[in-house]
């Protein structure tokens, strides 16, 4: 078993999306703020990047599911048992706020068409997001990140990992927050809650690279007064993915 202790921080307290916020997530009933799960996230895969080292970010998926929000300053014990058991984040209340699994990665092609990539282009813009304009198969327009030494060791820096594996190779907490980022880029959105993600490293990024994100709407669904986005996000080095990411949201908390 191994186990890691860790105090949640909020980062974000100036973001557009306002859950996290105290004052916005209060009126949802939450007790604070909520702490990013993109964080959470990269608490959680320590104990696998610990034990696999480069190679994991070479070749390796998972599958987070944020079951609890986490609030600033909740002391979270990381636990993996070890290889093939799933990583478990557990609150100081004893709630399981988060879990990671391992998955088998699939193989993906490096054709745009076959990734639903070549269909309608969203409209370029930040419409106020709402369910008559999340549709199924639209194309977010790529977007060209140059992967900086400085965002990555922000990403670093924000949950506290100094693993030298990351003064050249990118966090995973920076990739999944690029998810969110694009999000952000097609939609205004001000009271969302980032659910879980599906993420498949094929080939590790390194500080530096100039990468392209490619997105398309997946998905949307509605469940107990819950609105759903799911996207799939595709980061292309030169001609060939990188990494993936499977992405899901609430983008309208029931009231």
């Amino acid at each position: 078993m191994t186990a890691y202790h860790v105090v949640a921080r909020n980062f974000s307290t100036d973001s557009e999306n306002r859950m996290h916020s105290d004052e916005m997530a209060n009126r949802y009933g939450f007790q604070g703020a909520l702490v990013p799960g993109v964080a959470i996230y990269g608490h959680l895969i320590k104990p696998l990047v610990d034990h696999h080292g480069a190679s994991w970010l070479n070749d390796s998926c998972v599958e987070v599911r944020l079951i609890k929000p986490s609030y600033h300053g909740d002391a979270l014990a990381i636990e993996w048992p070890g290889v093939g058991e799933d990583v478990v984040a557990t609150n100081q209340r004893g709630e399981l706020v988060a879990i990671i699994a391992t998955r088998q990665p699939e193989e993906i092609s490096n054709e745009p068409g076959e990734l639903g990539l070549l269909g309608k282009i969203k409209v370029p813009g930040r419409p106020d997001i709402a369910w008559e304009n999340v549709c199924v198969g639209e194309v977010f327009s790529p977007w060209a990140v140059r992967l900086s030494l400085e965002e990555n060791q922000r990403y670093r820096d924000e949950i506290g990992d100094d693993d030298a594996l990351y003064q050249d190779h990118i966090h995973p907490h920076y990739l999944l927050s690029l998810a969110n980022q694009a999000l952000m880029q097609e939609y205004v959105m001000p009271a969302w809650i980032h659910v879980k993600s599906k993420i498949t490293h094929r080939s590790a990024l390194q500080v530096d690279d100039e990468i392209v994100l490619r997105s398309v709407v997946t998905d949307r669904s509605e469940r107990k007064g819950h609105q759903f986005i799911a996207i799939h996000l595709t980061f292309w080095r030169d001609d060939k993915v990188a990494v993936d990411i499977e992405h899901h949201a609430i983008f309208r908390i029931a009231e």
